[in-house]
């Protein structure tokens, strides 16, 4: 298991250097001028990628790297499929995998033959191998939840961490009791919704990948899941306690609620680590589990591969060649290591890397997943489509639009559509 190797990893006391930190830097001469375009999802990071893409630029003079920095409201594809149908699109960018990668296939070069993949945990590659070929690196691993402010809690009384969903109504309560905003609610951006949150109700399931089969052929339907039911109770727990106007708070603007300590829980994951650095450096913040129900194996955090480095294959082989090199230099070179622990927060892919410097929430994710308490992230498994009409109909339930059964029916409404009409 990926993440049990990265804790023992995390033990070892020193580091060989890579070969790519004792090689001399290519110089101008022997390399003509090259520019990667680099398609980066993190808005959380965009500044540290920037350091880290000058860093390289510095050791590799014959390389020019633009980064398009995208997240949140913008991540939404659609200015990459543009570009890609255009032949525009960047040498580098990223791919969920699984439904995703099958779709974007012709796209993607084959990085079977790179030295990281080697490094890599086997389970990590899973989603981006097709018919035994590898097209796609880790970015990280990712860990969500509750992400709560422990001096708030504290504040208002509360002793326990809730991991029922009555414990956590209890809390919402006593929070707003003591004049704190229990929930920092920013529904903005559909995927918040419609991916993170109605995952857990997949996740929850015996099988989650058995019942997505039945979905698929019909002999499972959701209006008739109780799980479903109980995603939109957590849904409607957010709503009574969260902030004023949750369709109109954007992701950013959630995450500066909860920094500034005017909200005491927000639904994110360990990638928001950076952000909250910067806003709040002494914030004292833990996880707590998103509690659909009352049931044990509600204590547990969602840990995932959420996004993969692609090469396009498109490009020129110049600059898949360089795009490759960059790609094995951010997980191999000491120099790369470091961006993706010390600055990036990121918990590495990778036996390789050690998992320091990652902050609080990165290291109750390893906790929870040390202690066997993780579901999983099955929105890659869904029809293609589905996940972002699922939020849309989401975000019309949190604007009174859809009553609860409406909403249900266009869950299944929408699946049904999906399988009918595959891509």
């Amino acid at each position: 298991m990926f993440l049990a190797g990265l804790l023992s990893l995390s033990l070892c006391a020193c580091q060989q250097a890579s070969p790519e930190d004792t090689a001399m830097p290519d110089t101008a001469a022997s390399n003509p001028k090259i520019t990667l375009d680099i398609r980066n999802p993190k808005v959380e990071i965009s500044t540290q990628f920037e350091h880290m893409a000058a860093f390289y630029e510095k050791e590799n003079p014959h390389v020019n790297i633009k980064i398009h920095t995208v997240g949140g409201a913008a991540d939404d594809l659609t200015d990459l499929k543009a570009q890609i149908a255009a032949g525009e699109g960047p040498d580098i960018f990223t791919n969920t995998g699984y439904e995703n990668a099958r779709l974007w296939r012709d796209y993607l070069e084959d990085l079977s033959d790179q030295p990281w993949v080697g490094n890599a945990y086997e389970d990590a590659l899973r989603p981006i191998e097709m018919d035994g070929s590898i097209y796609g690196m880790p970015l990280n691993l990712e860990g969500y939840g509750f992400i709560y402010n422990k001096d708030l809690f504290q504040k208002a009384g509360i002793d326990t961490r809730p991991k029922t969903l009555t414990g956590l109504t209890a809390a919402a309560e006593q929070l707003q009791n003591a004049g704190i905003t229990p929930f920092a609610t920013g529904y903005y951006e559909e995927w918040k919704l419609g991916v993170h949150l109605l995952n857990i109700a997949f996740a929850q399931q015996e099988d989650p990948s058995a019942f997505i089969k039945k979905l698929n052929d019909g002999s499972e339907k959701i209006e008739d899941n109780q799980k479903f039911n109980d995603v939109i109770n957590l849904l409607d727990l957010t709503l009574k306690y969260g902030n004023s106007n949750p369709l109109s708070t954007d992701y950013n603007m959630e995450v500066n609620l909860f920094a500034a300590g005017k909200a005491a829980m927000i639904q994110q994951g360990n990638w928001v680590q950076p952000m909250i650095d910067q806003l709040s450096p002494q914030m004292n913040m833990g996880f707590l589990p998103l509690s659909i129900n009352d049931l044990p194996d509600n204590d547990a955090l969602v840990v995932n591969v959420p996004n993969y480095w692609v090469v396009n294959k498109q490009s020129s082989q110049e600059k898949k060649k360089e795009a490759k090199k960059f790609l094995n230099w951010m997980v191999s070179s000491r120099q790369g290591k470091q961006f993706m622990t010390e600055e990036f927060k990121f918990i590495p892919a990778f036996k390789n890397i050690k998992a320091d410097h990652l902050g609080s929430l990165a290291h109750e994710t390893i906790a929870y997943y040390k202690a066997g308490k993780t579901l999983d992230s099955n929105w890659t498994e869904f029809p293609v489509g589905v996940r972002e009409e699922f939020g849309l109909a989401m975000q019309l339930y949190a604007g009174k639009q859809l009553t609860r059964k409406q909403l249900l029916h266009e869950f299944q409404k929408s699946w049904d559509k999906a399988r009918a009409n595959p891509q």
